[in-house]
């Protein structure tokens, strides 16, 4: 499993929180735990597949809101007590 890190400008509210959640939803549909953050400029979720970063980021740059880079790192699941 994968996390992507969206660093997203334009963001300025809660409703554009949930503007960039759903094309983020519409571009990937099996994207899981799907948030965003105006204040802290970044959209993030957790996918099992590759993601297509291209089309990602051309669908957030088409709501006008500017995608400024995209992370994919490996999603490790912590475990209650964070041990191994």
């Amino acid at each position: 499993m994968n996390q992507v890190t969206l660093h997203i400008s334009g963001m300025r509210c809660g409703m554009c929180e949930v503007h960039i959640s759903d094309t983020i939803r519409k571009a990937c549909p099996d994207a899981k735990a799907v948030s965003a953050s105006h204040s802290k400029n970044i959209a993030k979720f957790r996918i099992d597949r590759e993601i297509d970063v291209k089309k990602l980021t051309d669908a957030v740059n088409e709501t006008g809101y500017r995608c400024e880079s995209v992370e994919v790192t490996p999603y490790e699941k912590k475990s209650l007590f964070h041990r191994r």
